[in-house]
């Protein structure tokens, strides 16, 4: 018998010891607490506590799905359902939050098998142990500790063989190696059977995860559309308030030049000075609404160099590090610009931050941009406070990106933006203090 089998065997048998104890104690204990908050929902009670109670229970079974991939490589996928915008404050959102998760059919699945992982689930997770134990344990017996036991108490039962002399002693030993031989062989499969009966409990189906990503990706159409309709609504305004106006004046301004060159050189000229100031702010308004639609270093150099740029013109300080082995489809640079310079205005005008750190990070493994801003404010962020990080929320959603907030009162504020996508073409790392 070889050492990996051992090895395997031994490591199934720690696993098995880890999950008994989170099968029978914890999963039968959310379990008893979910039925008691569902009892309690009628009485108002039960309305603070289910959210929570729930929260416990995906924790629970997200540390048992990350157990299955990390130890076996079975992928177990969750299928909740996101609330989308996010809870709302006050009682009104601890009622949607509650009937939310409630219709939620994962949340009866998570309770449903709360309940088997307590019986079933604990019994496959028992036995890789207990098979190595009785080996372990017959030894002891057969080493002479079954005397002592048989005179104070009488016959000793060993599995199904009853203790009452040497030979019987033997014959317990030699059935705990013939069990601790059997987990030998068998300890990782019966590991892998808790898992597939977890996956088989509480793993969303294919046909879930594609009608959540229809759902999902027919939001974001939405989302992006909106967005789409708002920034040229924007534009519009910014052409018609500012440079439209600007060009306007100068037209007027020509004209009237026109008419006094002869007459009044002297206001001709006068005239023809304020047309030129004003065509040279209206060729700047231009420049910052071109930037403002896609800046032009973003464009020429990337994601790394325009948010480089973007932090020495930010307020407060802001150390930047990127790592990023390639340029990324342009519309994911764009998203990502401006996500993060919204968090960075957000952090220099409302958080009264002293200083920032930029963090941009490419995952060749999971092809996924990571962003981290932190800041060193006041804290107390949330997207219920305004509209700015609900619409960066909408905005990354059109590229199945995620934005995560961190922002405890007192600081600091950590926001974490991920988005899926390929690279283009090589890049570098740069570090910027």
């Amino acid at each position: 018998m070889n050492g990996q089998r051992v090895r395997d065997a031994l490591k199934a048998g720690a696993q098995g010891l880890l999950l008994s104890l989170l099968s029978v104690g914890v999963s039968l204990l959310l379990f008893v607490l979910f039925v008691v908050s569902l009892a309690f929902v009628l009485l108002g009670l039960g309305l603070f506590t289910t959210p929570v109670i729930v929260d416990a229970i995906r924790a629970h079974a997200n540390q048992r799905r990350m157990f299955a991939r990390d130890w076996y490589g079975i992928s177990i996928h969750a299928g909740y359902r996101p609330l989308h915008g996010g809870p709302r404050p006050g009682l009104a959102g601890q009622v949607e939050r509650t009937v939310h998760m409630l219709k939620d059919p994962a949340t009866w699945r998570d309770a449903g098998w709360l309940l088997v992982d307590a019986v079933a689930g604990f019994i496959l997770a028992l036995l890789p142990w207990t098979l190595l134990g009785y080996a372990l344990y017959g030894l002891v017996l057969v080493a002479g500790v079954w005397r002592p036991i048989v005179d104070a108490g009488g016959t000793f039962w060993f599995a199904f063989v009853p203790i009452s002399s040497w030979f019987t002693a033997v014959l317990a030993a030699l059935t705990g190696i013939g069990l601790g031989v059997v987990g030998l062989f068998y300890n990782p499969l019966l590991i892998r059977g808790h898992f597939y009966l977890t996956r088989a409990l509480i793993g969303a189906s294919e046909k879930r995860l594609l009608a959540q990503r229809v759902a999902r990706l027919t939001e974001t159409r939405h989302d992006a559309l909106d967005n789409s309709a708002a920034e040229l609504r924007r534009i519009e305004r910014d052409l018609h308030d500012g440079a439209q106006a600007r060009l306007v004046a100068m037209g007027m301004s020509l004209g009237t030049i026109e008419a006094l060159i002869e007459k009044d050189p002297e206001q001709a000229k006068r005239l023809l000075a304020q047309a030129r100031e004003n065509s040279a702010e209206a060729l700047s308004e231009l420049r910052d609404l071109v930037r403002g639609i896609h800046p032009p270093v973003l464009a020429e150099r990337g994601l790394g160099d325009a948010a480089r740029a973007l932090a020495l013109r930010t307020q407060l300080p802001v150390e930047v590090d990127v790592e990023l082995p390639g340029r990324l489809e342009e519309p994911v640079e764009s998203a990502a610009y401006f996500a993060i310079s919204e968090v960075l205005t957000n952090a220099a005008k409302h958080a009264e931050a002293e200083r920032a750190w930029l963090d941009i990070y490419y995952s060749r493994k999971d092809q996924t941009l990571r962003i981290a801003i932190t800041d060193n404010g006041r804290g107390g962020a949330s997207p219920e406070g305004g509209s700015g990080l609900r619409g960066l929320e909408r905005r990354l959603g059109a590229f199945d990106g995620v934005l995560a907030l961190s922002s405890p009162v007192g600081g600091p504020t950590l926001v974490t933006i991920e988005i899926p996508c390929a690279l283009t073409e090589p890049g570098r790392r740069t570090t910027l203090r």
